[in-house]
């Protein structure tokens, strides 16, 4: 049992030796990897505080300063096309994707109707023109009338004062005498007639001319709402833009309001960028903005600045605002549009579309301006439609001019009589001095 026990020893030594052996070895192999681990730990160290420090730095002298945003498109203005008058559609000149010139004859409609209606109101203004005309040669024949009659009474007067000079001489008879005096009186009579025939007349020609004259210019009206409804007739371009959304046809029975097309002006578009609220603080108006579109890539880039904020978030706008009083409310980050608006020159050189997706960096170091806008209103306008006023005011000239009468030489339209008043005021003394004898 000794030697058993002797050789059992003897292995379990030789056993334990090699197993001291071996980790020896393994500890010697794991000497370079574990300093390696730590060279690297070491180096991992560095470069996390490093990229702290340039993130940091980064942060302090760019990034706290410019916010950006993805959640940003191109929007601009869909002038709608519409009719003002009804009508059937005879001719569509444009079609989607074309573009039109301001002024331009788009739509137009079947204007027979219109036509036989201006003609009506033209020829009546010329009658009453001429009818008005008339009024004014009457004050002249009854200027003259008065005259005739202030000479028959002149004469009737002279023949009583005779009579009456040789009365008590018998030559006469005192019949002869009571007939000058009843002569006298109807003279005088139509005098005063003659008299009331001119100032009526006058009167409805009195301070105004024939161009002026109330009649004249109401057929005058008749004939400026009939030609515009002839014009009308004919739908030009508001602006200068981009044809879409056309929906016309030709022989679509139209009425006013229906919206036929859209037309699109490119040169005047900008770009609202929906900001979350919490992105909003350091925002203000007229800061510097940098844009690019997805259709161009990052190498074309727009500048712009800041030009105003929505007066409400997109969900208070919305169709079905969100009712956040209800019981079970989730709060939800809200977004503010913001409108930027784009550098003329870099438009026209890369055009952009409505509904294009941009990526915005707003710079808010400057932060002084004001976060509401200005009171100022942006004004849009065209003059297309105003031709159509000067072109119905020329055609009512040209109407007026082929059918006043024109008066005499020498008269002045409202002449009631020609005698002269010291004469006509004698005259009347005369006459109240037979009446009082």
């Amino acid at each position: 049992m000794s030697e058993i026990d002797a050789t059992e020893r003897q292995e379990t030594q030789a056993a334990g030796a090699k197993h001291d052996a071996a980790q020896t070895k393994v500890s010697v192999a794991s000497e370079p990897n574990t300093r390696k681990r730590k060279a690297l730990l070491a180096l991992l160290g560095v470069a996390v505080v490093v990229s702290a420090a340039a993130y940091g730095a980064y942060y302090m002298t760019y990034a706290r300063y410019h916010e950006s945003t993805d959640d940003a498109y191109v929007s601009g203005n869909l002038v709608q096309l519409t009719p003002q008058v009804a009508g059937t559609v005879v001719a569509v000149n444009a079609d989607d994707t074309q573009i039109v010139k301001a002024g331009d004859r788009v739509v137009t409609l079947d204007n027979a109707d219109a036509k036989i209606a201006l003609g009506n109101a033209e020829a009546t203004l010329g009658q009453t023109v001429r009818q008005v005309s008339s009024l004014y040669v009457n004050n002249d024949f009854y200027a003259a009338n008065v005259t005739q009659k202030q000479s028959d009474l002149a004469r009737a007067q002279d023949d009583l004062h005779r009579r009456q000079a040789v009365a008590d001489t018998g030559a006469v008879s005192a019949e002869d005498i009571a007939h000058a005096r009843d002569t006298v009186t109807a003279a005088r009579a139509a005098l005063d007639a003659a008299r009331q025939q001119a100032q009526a007349n006058r009167a409805l020609t009195d301070r105004t001319t024939i161009e002026q004259h109330p009649n004249v210019q109401a057929a005058a009206s008749r004939v400026r709402d009939a030609y515009l409804a002839y014009a009308r007739n004919t739908l030009p371009a508001p602006v200068t833009g981009y044809v879409a959304k056309r929906s016309v046809q030709v022989g679509q029975r139209v009425s006013p309001g229906t919206p036929l097309m859209a037309i699109v002006p490119l040169d005047g578009v900008w770009v609202d960028a929906n900001y979350k609220e919490s992105q909003l603080r350091s925002m203000r108006i007229g800061q510097p903005v940098t844009l690019t579109a997805d259709v161009y890539g990052g190498k074309v880039k727009y500048h712009g600045r800041v030009v105003g904020f929505s007066a409400g978030t997109g969900s208070a706008f919305a169709s079905l605002p969100a009712q956040n009083a209800t019981g079970n409310w989730i709060k939800i980050v809200q977004r503010l549009p913001a409108r930027i608006q784009l550098d003329q020159k870099e438009l026209e050189a890369h055009p952009l579309r409505i509904g294009l997706s941009m990526d915005v960096d707003v710079d808010t170091r400057n932060n002084t301006g004001p976060q509401l806008g200005a009171a100022m209103n942006t004004s849009y306008r065209t003059d297309v439609f105003a031709e159509y006023g000067a072109q119905a005011d020329a055609e009512i000239e040209k109407i007026i001019a082929q059918n006043i009468v024109p008066l005499h030489a020498g008269s002045t339209g409202n002449v009631v009589s020609s005698v002269p008043s010291a004469k006509r005021d004698a005259s009347d003394k005369s006459g109240a001095k037979q009446r009082a004898g």
